[in-house]
């Protein structure tokens, strides 16, 4: 007669262990989010801490956007052609820079690892492009500074929403997922409607109130507008091409 054999305790044990589940780090932003993040913190402590009031004088010119100068009323320099991009990393106090760096990070990240980082480095100049154009054309003769990375988050969050907010984490990295949305099927969508209408809200609710609690200045809601609409309507020629399935 035979008798039952217990198996042994290598017997027991699977062939293959199965593998531990990936950890995925808590702060997992994308090394060009990180660098926009780290020329914005540079400049403005430098701005706030290490020049004197002459030398901040003198950045803040050189730097930030001022409309009346392209009137041609002032004559040429040079820094015609690096203003509308060099104001992006500068911001007028701690509280601008803390609320558009966690904007920052929110819809960067995603469209970075989206886009790559070469064409998200180009798409912040163009939707940062895009925010001052559209500021200049509605105050041309404007003589206040205009500083801040808030128009090309706005075109960020543009570009957000046509992926209807729709978010792929299954490399390990959070990205917008699938093709660009039809703007007719973007606007049928209740989430997407219901986020671009408070969004709209708190642009022309800063813009009538001249302010927001805790920011220093007036907030340029025209330049958010421009941003937006470049990132909304533009994110297709930034959009890179996903491996078919």
């Amino acid at each position: 007669m035979s008798e039952p054999v217990t198996p042994t305790e290598s017997e027991m044990q699977p062939d293959d262990e199965a593998p531990e589940p990936r950890r995925e780090p808590v702060f997992n932003l994308p090394p060009v989010v990180l660098a926009v993040m780290g020329i914005c913190g540079i400049v403005f402590l430098l701005e706030r801490y290490v020049l004197n009031d002459d030398q901040q004088i003198t950045l803040l010119y050189d730097g930030a956007f001022i409309p009346v100068l392209y009137t041609g009323q002032y004559g040429f320099d040079w820094f015609l052609f690096t203003r509308p991009f060099t104001y992006a990393f500068m911001h007028g106090g701690l509280a601008h820079i803390a609320v558009n760096m966690v904007w920052l990070a929110a819809f960067g990240s995603p469209l970075a690892n989206r886009f790559g980082a070469a064409r998200f480095a180009v798409f912040y100049a163009v939707t940062g492009l895009a925010s001052v154009a559209l500021f200049w054309a509605m105050h041309p003769y404007g003589e206040m500074p205009l500083v801040g990375a808030s128009g090309a988050i706005s075109g960020m969050m543009g570009a957000a929403a046509r992926y209807g907010f729709r978010i792929d984490r299954s490399s390990g990295q959070a990205a917008f997922a699938g093709e660009p949305l039809p703007i007719a099927i973007v606007l049928r969508s209740r989430g997407v409607m219901t986020f671009l209408g408070v969004w709209m809200v708190i642009n022309l609710a800063t813009g009538l109130l001249g302010f927001a609690p805790g920011i220093e200045g007036q907030i340029a809601w025209e330049a958010h507008i421009g941003g937006f609409v470049a990132g909304f309507f533009g994110v297709r020629f930034f959009d890179r091409p996903q491996p078919s399935e």
